[in-house]
């Protein structure tokens, strides 16, 4: 695989760095952007670790996130540019089956130490036990908003996974009661992406069948807002810790800009995200907390 230096950006990212006024701080920051493979460092970080968010396409081709958890060893960096995940997506998810051929966007993070990588690339295998990913972007994320966790799988047995059209209420509460949260982004030119999203809970607010958020000020790169500018498709990843079940969503959103620390800019940015809900699916235990510690610098929510 070719990983010569490349623009770091597309247009996308670069259209939101503009508006936001870093252009400067994002280029000093470029060789984060770069396409490069799995150094040994974040070799051994994902060897240890026990969960793994993926943004992709169902076999219809709706975007969706979904996490995957294992034993340590499940995510293996076969080499510098190839990632074996000897796992697979359950039934019951709607990235269940996920085809191979097209772009993923993935995190891992360690929560007990608010660490975590992110990794971009195309999924070459789906088979039944493992899926392998070349391997096109790997980079380390600062901790920022990460609320200190210990999870444990230990979680109730699997009831049918629901999909509707519409938020219930349990997802709305859900919502509202939640600090963590991950959004799934894709540049049909440029890839996918998975991004982890924390705040004080309630930071995320419901509006009928849509919700928005504000983006707190982060690396400048603008992975997401970057896509979501060249793209609207979108997808949602919420937990709820306590029984270790999770909702997932998938729809559009849109960047609003405007005044900097106005009602709901906790991050004083002057950018808040907006959501349109299209599909909910709701169910599958995934891993629960047994300890959580709040992120101590978590934005105060501004009403």
């Amino acid at each position: 695989m070719n990983l010569a230096i490349q623009q770091p950006f597309h247009a996308g990212e670069l259209a939101v760095q503009r508006e936001a006024g870093v252009e400067r701080q994002a280029a000093r920051l470029s060789r984060m952007a770069e396409r490069a493979g799995i150094s040994e460092g974040m070799a051994g970080f994902l060897a240890e670790r026990t969960f793994l968010v993926v943004t992709g396409r169902s076999a219809d081709g709706r975007l969706w996130t979904s996490p995957i958890v294992g034993p340590p060893g499940f995510l293996e960096s076969a080499s510098v540019t190839t990632l074996a995940i000897h796992r697979t997506i359950p039934e019951g998810d709607p990235l269940h089956g996920l085809p191979a051929g097209q772009v993923l966007g993935m995190t891992s993070v360690e929560f007990a130490t608010r660490r975590r990588v992110r990794i971009n690339g195309s999924l070459k295998t789906a088979a039944q036990d493992h899926l392998i990913v070349e391997v096109e972007q790997a980079y380390g994320n600062c901790p920022q908003y990460i609320q200190q966790r210990v999870l444990a799988t230990d979680v109730e047995p699997a009831h049918q996974s629901q999909e509707r059209a519409e938020l219930c209420p349990g997802c709305t509460e859900l919502i509202r009661e939640a600090d963590t949260f991950f959004l799934g982004t894709i540049n049909p030119a440029h890839g996918a992406d998975a991004s982890h999203r924390g705040g004080a809970p309630g930071f995320v607010r419901v509006e009928g069948n849509a919700l928005w958020w504000p983006d707190y000020p982060g690396n400048n790169l603008f992975n997401s807002l970057g896509n979501l500018a060249a793209n609207p498709e979108a997808a949602l990843l919420f937990f709820d810790f306590a029984t270790g079940r999770i909702l997932q969503i998938s729809g559009t959103a849109s960047i609003e800009w405007g005044e900097a620390g106005r009602s709901g800019d906790d991050g004083c940015t002057g950018r808040i995200v907006r959501f349109e809900v299209q599909r909910v699916v709701s169910g599958r235990p995934v891993a629960r907390q047994v300890t959580h510690s709040p992120y101590p610098r978590n934005p105060r929510l501004i009403q």
